[in-house]
């Protein structure tokens, strides 16, 4: 959720026209930019143009440092500029959540894989899913520890799964996945996305608390194929 939060914060600032042009100036020049050639470009005061670019800065979206930028040093060379470049940052929001990047990464994975030991490229990929599971799993676990019942394991489980855009919601007692992270993906290669989506969430599942839990294929509309119940 804080990643979410940061990316949403960071496009809202862009959402003022001064700030965005700004932004997109400083992005399209080849090197840092200073306030007085920003201000210049995009055709504003001096003063407006630091308070924009600085609120860029704060937001994560503009990177900075100081240099003199006539390039003398010494007594008499005037103090060093603050110069502005774009900050070594990816923002990508879609609402509902969406994981195409984890799923190319599984998918590099078990390609790899497939070509170096001839395993079958479906197998690879259920297996590299299963592994992303794993890891994920025992990464909470070493935040939260074990949990003591099925209560605080489905829990824990709909953490790690909120965090990787399911939307998991208790329905009937078990947990239904409101929406599928690789959804253009699922349209296409329902088959191999739900098996990728099982593999994964089964495996984290089973770290987290196999006695507890267990997931199962349960395809339906509008949601993911995969559901959780207690055992």
């Amino acid at each position: 959720m804080s990643n979410f939060v940061e990316h949403v914060t960071g496009i809202g600032a862009l959402a003022e026209p001064v700030r965005r042009n700004l932004y997109l100036y400083v992005c399209a020049q080849p090197d840092p930019v200073g306030r007085d050639q920003a201000a210049e470009a995009v055709g504003i005061p001096l003063h407006k143009a630091k308070f924009h670019l600085d609120k860029l800065e704060a937001e994560g979206l503009l990177e900075t440092r100081f240099a003199r930028l006539t390039g003398r040093t010494g007594p008499g060379a005037g103090r060093p500029s603050k110069l502005y470049s774009r900050a070594d940052r990816d923002i990508a929001v879609s609402l509902p959540g969406r994981e195409y990047e984890l799923a190319g990464q599984l998918m590099a994975e078990a390609i790899a894989e497939s070509a170096a030991n001839g395993m079958p490229a479906i197998e690879a990929l259920n297996r590299a899913a299963a592994e992303r599971g794993r890891a994920i799993g025992a990464a909470l676990l070493e935040q939260s520890g074990a949990p003591g019942s099925k209560a605080k394991a489905l829990a824990l489980a709909s953490q790690a799964l909120t965090a990787h855009g399911y939307e998991p919601r208790t329905v009937a007692g078990r947990v239904e996945l409101a929406n599928c992270p690789f959804h253009s993906l699922a349209d296409t290669h329902t088959d191999m996305v739900c098996g990728m989506n099982l593999a994964l969430i089964d495996a984290l599942v089973e770290t987290v608390e196999a006695d507890k839990l267990a997931c199962h294929l349960d395809p339906a509309k509008d949601r993911c194929c995969v559901v959780i119940e207690s055992r």
